[in-house]
């Protein structure tokens, strides 16, 4: 399956064509994806007990995934994913990637991101809290202390 997660996906068949949203759940053996907003399904709620209220319940219901197509973060254009390999710390990754060149798992990136840092940067300054950081500081006269003079 070329759709992930949390990706943003473009419906390009059914009632829902050119809706856009993110991809709220996956089901790779029956090659169905939920796409948010998309495909709404009315849902009739009975009362069970006196406390509980009826009602109609709207909820998303599954697509195929032959149905949408991944909207690139950079292009931002709905494309097929094309699948190469990237060496990363001396092993070989199966990455996405779209025919701009932007790499589409975010993963990758955030590795690809931190990889690309040099490691030799300065330490980061230490917190203190601001109360410590007073008392450790020379205090300097107070007013009342300038009058007696």
């Amino acid at each position: 399956m070329n759709v992930k997660l949390n990706d943003n996906v473009l419906v390009i068949a059914g009632k829902d064509k050119g809706k856009t949203g993110k991809v709220v759940s996956t089901s790779p053996k029956a090659g169905r994806v939920t796409v948010q907003g998309v495909n709404l399904q009315k849902k009739h709620k009975k009362a069970r007990k006196a406390t509980d209220v009826s009602g109609i319940i709207e909820r998303e219901g599954a697509i195929d995934v032959s149905n949408v197509m991944v909207i690139c973060d950079k292009c931002g254009k709905a494309t097929r994913v094309k699948h190469t390999f990237v060496e990363t710390d001396g092993k070989m990754k199966k990455v996405r990637v779209c025919k701009c060149g932007n790499v589409l798992d975010k993963t990758y990136k955030k590795q690809a991101k931190a990889a690309a840092k040099p490691a030799a940067e300065e330490a980061p300054k230490k917190r203190t809290r601001k109360r410590t950081a007073a008392k450790t500081e020379a205090p300097a006269e107070t007013p009342a202390e300038e009058k007696k003079d």
